[in-house]
């Protein structure tokens, strides 16, 4: 039986709390199932352990129904009455709590009134006309409802960057492990660190490629096998990510790493530079196109570039946006590296939405080997993450302070606030209770209909405030789920340079928000950023290597990332006037 978690326990309580809200049960059992879950995130001890012991009486909020229920599923891994109120549904019923717009009482609506019990039967009522025709709904209702679908349906084949990340790895990892691999490595959009990724590309060089490719087609992981041949096989994994393995001799390695690493658009305008030095490059190796020309030896991907007059150009920058004129003339940007990473800000707790305790988060951190940590929970506006009043807020700030005198020397923790910029582009607290966090990250989290001039001019107000001191997540996107609001850039990244407010690079892989495009004109223009994994778990922290990889996308530095200065220096940015910070 796998290990239950706190989080699994939470996530329980709070599918029996839907699930009977859906079925109409008095709403006060149902605010015990949410509550409950609350309470088990909040708990400051090993609520886990006390519910396996039947250890729970005592704890507020927690009544004996509760304690039995946590007790049957801590120490079984499984809750007998869960899964009874599960079964009274089919399996992709659940799929609908994932389409924008629906919320609970919709999903019963359809449910009970068409007998929705699945994605395919929401498109056909929608398609039908009977959604526009429920009370509550209407023709605008079913209209999002479709086009909600349609975006599902068009992302269907695309992939988070963390979920790509995982299997390349696993996948990379078994590779490696044969003895008739020389090297191996992913290439693709992945290893460019595109936000999202259709497949997964492998290359590997190997004495045995036709026996490589039968293993692969073989491996526990494989749903089915596409294609398989001597050289190439293609598979499906279960969740539907499409990987292919290239199985190719030692000496064309490099040239098939470069090639199926792309972009396509990066590789055609590699091959026009070398076919002006009499070369013709592909996937296999260089050959003389002139008598004249000679073959260049080449050991590594670094060669090829090497031969054609260029400074070895990292694989994130390789989207034909500037890096081979920068290379031709040795001034490609040495980019930031994880490692240069010492903290990270705009993180939650159990407060508010967070899956963990302050000081659980603080103990991830120093095992991560970080030096700092922003505490960002959200601000009282934001009902449905259980944001912070004044009076919780200022709690939480005595709580970090107390932190900070018995274990700064581990790691010091900041207080701060991921207020809410409200529609008119004030903010969820007043300057005074602003004035006493060490910092704050604005974003917004509602009224995402604005027309785009009223958005940005929402968000720049917020921005001039000289308490903010970075802009979160700046569109608002779900990456492969909802899209980006309307907002100008070019103006935001402006108001960051004139105002010197920090831009964060929300490296959550649900968002990666500022886009990759963006970064270079702001770091042009002296614009900070600061790269953040929007933590709602310990293990979100592990986000910030994507976030490093859209940075290096991005062209930025060292020296462009905020939470790459050392304590010392953070703690004087903080206290010195925005208008006056570099």
């Amino acid at each position: 039986m796998p290990a239950i978690t706190r989080e699994d326990l939470a996530d329980v309580l709070e599918e029996i709390a839907l699930l009977l809200e859906i079925q109409g049960e008095n709403p006060f059992k149902t605010r015990a199932y949410r509550q409950g879950a609350e309470i088990v995130r909040g708990f400051d001890g090993d609520i886990v352990q006390r519910a396996a012991d039947n250890d729970l009486a005592g704890i507020k909020g927690i009544g004996e129904a509760l304690q039995q229920k946590l007790h049957e599923l801590a120490s079984t891994g499984s809750l007998a009455f869960h899964q009874n109120l599960r079964s009274q549904y089919p399996e992709g019923f659940f799929d609908l709590f994932e389409v924008d717009g629906l919320g609970p009482k919709k999903v019963a609506a359809l449910h009970k009134e068409l007998g929705v019990g699945s994605i395919a039967d929401l498109k056909a009522a929608c398609e039908s006309g009977k959604v526009a025709t429920l009370s509550g709904f209407g023709e605008k209702t079913a209209a999002k409802i479709l086009e909600a679908l349609a975006r599902r349906e068009a992302f269907a084949t695309r992939f988070r960057l963390s979920t790509a990340t995982h299997a390349a790895e696993m996948i990379l990892d078994l590779l490696r492990s044969r003895p008739e691999v020389l090297r191996a490595q992913y290439a693709g959009s992945l290893r460019r660190s595109r936000e999202t990724v259709g497949d997964l590309d492998f290359i590997a060089a190997t004495t045995d490629p036709a026996a490589l490719t039968s293993w692969f087609s073989r491996l526990d992981i494989v749903h089915d096998v596409i294609a398989c041949g001597d050289t190439k096989c293609s598979i499906h994994l279960e969740n539907g990510l499409q990987c292919d393995l290239r199985a190719v001799s030692n000496d064309q390695f490099p040239f098939a790493l470069q090639y199926f690493t792309g972009s396509k658009e990066h590789n055609v305008a590699l091959r026009s530079l070398a076919l002006k030095r009499g070369l013709s490059l592909n996937e296999y190796g260089f050959t003389a196109t002139r008598k004249d020309a000679g073959i260049p030896t080449v050991h590594e991907e670094s060669d090829i570039y090497k031969a054609l007059g260029l400074e070895s150009i990292p694989p994130e920058l390789r989207e034909n946006r500037g890096e081979i004129e920068a290379a031709a003339q040795a001034r490609l940007p040495r980019l930031i590296d994880a490692e240069n990473l010492r903290g990270t800000f705009h993180n939650h707790t159990t407060a508010s939405d967070g899956a963990a305790t302050l000081e659980e988060m603080a103990e991830a951190a120093i095992d991560l080997g970080l030096r700092y940590l922003g505490i960002a929970d959200h601000s009282k506006s934001s009902f449905q993450a259980r944001g912070l009043d004044e009076d919780r807020l200022l709690a939480q700030i005595d709580a970090i302070h107390a932190w900070n005198r018995s274990r700064g020397d581990e790691l010091h923790l900041f207080a701060g606030s991921e207020v809410d910029i409200l529609k008119d582009g004030s903010l969820d607290f007043s300057d005074e209770i602003l004035a006493r966090l060490d910092y704050c990250v604005a974003s917004v989290h509602a009224a995402f209909t604005l027309d785009e001039d009223t958005m940005t001019r929402r968000i720049i107000r917020a921005m001039e405030n000289e308490h903010v001191t970075m802009l979160g997540h700046l569109t608002g996107r779900l990456l492969l789920r909802r899209d980006a609001y309307a907002v100008n850039h070019e103006k935001i990244i402006d108001c960051a340079a004139a105002t010197r407010t920090v831009i964060e690079l929300n490296c959550s892989p649900q968002r990666l928000d500022m886009d990759w495009r963006w970064w270079r004109k702001a770091r042009d223009l002296g614009v900070l950023t600061s790269i953040n994994p929007d933590a709602h778990h310990p293990d979100h922290l592990q986000f910030l290597r994507f976030g490093t990889g859209i940075a290096r996308k991005g062209w930025l530095r060292k020296q462009d990332v905020l939470n790459t200065r050392p304590l010392e220096d953070i703690q004087t940015f903080l206290a010195t006037p925005k208008g006056r910070r570099k």
